[in-house]
């Protein structure tokens, strides 16, 4: 591909992103969110799901930097109601994809929809807006998503061992446990850091075949 993938998600002791239900994120360490906003740095475009953006209250920007990443967000239905943070906030162009429709009523000043699948969506990116590096941030059906269109290249986690969320309805970085996942997909350990903050490890996985 012309372009490359990427995410970041922090787990916990047990594997879980989050608890049942959903936890807003900012249960991580204050060194953890610096390396959320590094990464973020890196890309040309940010994506993620409906569920993350509101859960988390999200406005998808880097502080103190002019170059803006461009603000995705997919949603299976385009259901915004327009008070989502993203939409008062200053930053990159808006995008949203809209996977299980044909058409939406959410229009706005300065966002464009788009229909499809992420494939598509990706490669519109890059043809049209110069995107060379996509980052997701969440959540985990995103992801899993990715997985399944064998598009997500690096894959950053935070190992959180101070935190246990449990419930068989808490989400892991591949959504819930139901049964159904496309073939596996094979990742190398490239890179591991101690944090410095209590219980925490910074972890970075290849897609094998960018490791070879």
């Amino acid at each position: 591909m012309a372009f490359t993938v990427s995410a970041n998600f922090a787990i916990a002791a047990d594997g879980k992103i989050s608890s049942d239900p959903h936890r807003p994120s900012g249960w991580t360490s204050a060194q953890d969110h610096q390396r959320l906003l590094e990464l973020r740095r890196n890309a040309d475009a940010i994506i993620v799901g409906r569920g993350t953006l509101c859960a988390d209250n999200m406005s998808l920007t880097v502080p103190n930097q002019a170059r803006q990443p461009l603000r995705c967000v997919v949603s299976r239905h385009g259901n915004f109601s327009g008070d989502e943070k993203i939409f008062h906030s200053h930053g990159g162009d808006i995008h949203l994809l809209v996977t299980d429709a044909s058409s939406s009523d959410f229009t706005r000043d300065g966002v464009t929809l788009h229909f499809g699948n992420l494939t598509d969506f990706f490669h519109e990116l890059h043809r049209d807006q110069g995107a060379q590096h996509i980052h997701c941030e969440g959540g985990g059906m995103l992801l899993r998503d990715l997985l399944d269109h064998d598009l997500l290249d690096t894959l950053h986690l935070t190992w959180a061992a101070h935190t246990l969320f449990g419930g068989t309805n808490a989400p892991t970085i591949s959504g819930l446990a139901d049964g159904k996942f496309s073939p596996s997909r094979h990742f190398s350990l490239v890179e591991m850091i101690e944090s410095g903050a209590d219980g925490e490890i910074f972890l970075t996985y290849q897609r094998n075949d960018l490791t070879k």
